[in-house]
């Protein structure tokens, strides 16, 4: 049994587990596939998926694009510490964030610094001037510390279900 954020409990089964497993590495697998992987015929497998994505298990479908291919290889770790932490100060910033397109990812972290971001760019001189020229007009930040990514060693989006 799952419980979701509005205390609402669903019980997902082997089957459903199986599916998200499955749409996990291929979201583009037509029902009828996912049934004979699942041992179902179509129409249950149908409802099953409609299911899973109203309750909200499935958040959207999407495609996994190349980085290096389209030339936005340069990945950066951006933790953020706020020049003070208050509500409106912390919705401001968020709210900004958000609707920037080089910040791929953005988590409010515990520890030294208030946010952790995952920025990407094509190289160091782009990143550069996106600190100065996007950053740098933020004024409730306080300090930013950059990590560059020299090398992936994992990277997934699947969830171990």
């Amino acid at each position: 049994m799952i419980e979701n954020s509005s205390s609402q409990c669903y019980t997902l089964d082997s089957i459903d587990l199986k599916m998200l497993r499955i749409l996990q590495e291929n979201a583009r697998i037509t029902t009828r596939s996912l049934a004979e992987k699942v041992n179902l015929s179509t129409t249950p497998v149908f409802e099953r998926l409609k299911r899973l994505e109203r309750e909200g298990f499935i958040k959207k479908y999407v495609a996994v694009l190349d980085a290096e291919k389209l030339d936005l290889g340069f990945e950066v770790f951006c933790s953020v510490k706020l020049k003070q932490m208050s509500k409106d100060v912390a919705v401001g910033f968020t709210s900004v964030i958000v609707d920037i397109p080089q910040v791929t990812e953005c988590y409010n972290i515990s520890g030294e610094y208030d946010y952790l971001l995952k920025i990407r760019a094509k190289n160091m001189k782009e990143y550069n001037s996106f600190i100065i020229n996007v950053m740098g007009t933020i004024d409730s930040i306080g300090s930013i510390h950059s990590s560059f990514v020299m090398s992936e060693i994992k990277s997934s989006l699947s969830l171990n279900v």
